[in-house]
């Protein structure tokens, strides 16, 4: 797949990290922190003797078994949950009995987790906080921001919950106003479509871009660099919802130029449940991000200090640890924090550029399968642009068009899927360019449990069971 383009990376924000070129990158065994690094070291040492050499064509089989999932069931939709490996299950039941025991508290901001997240995100320790999911982080950005009166936010028509909820919170609370970009789909667009849709969208009045990428909707990865650096050029602040990134991208936050991006740690990166990832820019890189760091209030907090914080630093160096600060909430679970910190070494071990690699193989496999049977317009989801690629994957089941509005039928082509074939997946719905109707569609999540024969068993049932449907 033509993922090795310089530009493609460039344009993207794919990292050193790289794509195929990398997928002999060490898997280095990573430092333990103060909490739980007995246990921890034990796990990585587990971990490493139960996989063979990356270049072994059982690799990715013993991966497989790193995990505890259903054997009888193929679990395609990590879009919506993941599952920890083993290991990570082992660390919380552990660590939850010794708290227990010990009736030990957790006043902490946690810098052992975060230092370790940091280095597998492309960032420092003062700019990631584990929150509870994607609404948590993106409530938390919004909660934040020193917004008034007046101010746009540029958006689009396929946001997820997470970052509409608090949007219109703003425009209820402060008088803000939401401008929304109506996203086309499929695999006609080239990312410079969408940084153009953008681009008119703003105004003098313009205050911030807001987008998903990738879209949980249909699985396009919107340029982030590119949105970046127009918001840059536009003096804006630029915030994404970036539930789907967190265990699936090997992007260096840094390098993307983003302020805000929020992610779920429980999804594609498999943490325990209730966890998510939020990185907010907290120096200014000028190779990636020269503007002003934004106004930003750390508001849900307990350990906000009396005598307020210090001004945001104008260079390279931070002037206080504002992740630190939001990340002091009280007592906290000592169990699940460690799990976060122990997957994030699991998938520093296998090497996150390897396991981005593998995803998006998988999910161009299952796209040119589907281009294949259903033909290329089916899909929703971007194939050919590798700056618009991710691991989810939508389209449209049947052959007859005017099933793109039936969503009782994609309903029950799911659910049979399930029932007769042991496989999940979801649905999907979406607005559509010159449609006075949502499209209903089927979406796929390929991740490191997958395997080729994994794609060819969905793509065939599925095949046969739209067919059988008419």
């Amino acid at each position: 797949m033509p993922l090795t383009n310089a530009n493609a990376r460039k344009g993207s924000g794919v990292s050193r990290r790289g794509f195929v070129g990398l997928l002999g990158a060490g898997a280095a065994s990573v430092g333990i922190g103060a909490a739980g690094a007995a246990p921890a070291a034990a796990a990585a040492s587990a971990t490493s003797a139960a996989l063979p050499p990356a270049s072994s064509p059982g690799y990715w089989k013993a991966v497989e078994r790193l995990f505890v999932l259903d054997k009888k069931v193929l679990f395609m939709n990590v879009g919506t949950v993941g599952s920890p490996p083993r290991e990570v299950l082992d660390t919380v039941d552990r660590v939850h009995r010794e708290v227990a025991v010990k009736a030990t508290a957790s006043y902490s901001d946690f810098a052992d987790v975060r230092a370790v997240a940091a280095r597998g995100y492309g960032c420092d320790p003062d700019e990631i906080v584990i929150t509870h999911n994607t609404s948590d982080g993106m409530s938390k950005i919004f909660a934040g921001l020193a917004l008034k009166e007046g101010d746009e936010i540029v958006t689009t028509n396929h946001e997820h919950s997470a970052g509409n909820a608090p949007l219109a919170q703003a425009r209820d609370r402060y008088g803000i106003v939401v401008k929304r970009v109506a996203l086309p789909v499929g695999n006609e667009q080239r990312a410079e479509d969408y940084v153009e849709l953008f681009r008119r969208a703003i105004t003098p009045r313009t205050k911030a871009l807001m987008f998903s990428a990738p879209t949980y909707k249909t699985g396009t990865m919107l340029p982030i660099a590119m949105l970046a650096r127009l918001a840059q050029d536009h003096g804006l602040i630029s915030i994404v919802d970036g539930a789907h990134i967190p265990g699936m991208m090997a992007y260096d936050f840094h390098e993307l130029g983003v302020d805000f991006l929020a992610g779920s740690a429980a999804k594609w990166q498999c943490g325990p449940g209730g966890t998510g990832v939020l990185y907010l820019r907290n120096k200014v890189l000028p190779r990636h991000n020269p503007n002003p760091l934004p106004d930003f209030w750390p508001v849900v907090s307990s350990g906000y200090p009396e005598g307020g914080l210090p001004p945001r630093s104008s260079g390279p160096t931070a002037s206080y640890d504002i992740a630190a600060t939001l990340q002091s909430v009280g007592n906290s679970s000592l169990a699940i924090m460690t799990g976060v910190r122990n997957v994030c070494e699991v998938w520093d071990r296998i090497g996150r550029a390897r396991i981005q690699d593998h995803v998006l193989r998988l999910s161009a496999y299952a796209k040119d399968l589907i281009a294949e049977r259903w033909g290329a317009g089916s899909l929703y989801s971007p194939k050919d642009d590798p700056r618009l690629v991710c691991a989810l994957t939508s389209f449209a089941p049947f052959r007859d068009p005017g099933d793109v509005y039936d969503a009782k039928k994609t309903e029950a082509l799911v659910a049979r899927l399930k029932d007769e074939h042991g496989i999940v997946i979801r649905t999907s719905d979406f607005p559509v360019l010159g449609s006075a109707r949502p499209h209903q569609a089927v979406r796929i999540s390929t991740h490191l449990f997958h395997q080729e024969e994994d794609v060819e068993r969905l793509i065939d049932a599925l095949w046969r069971l739209s067919r059988t449907m008419g």
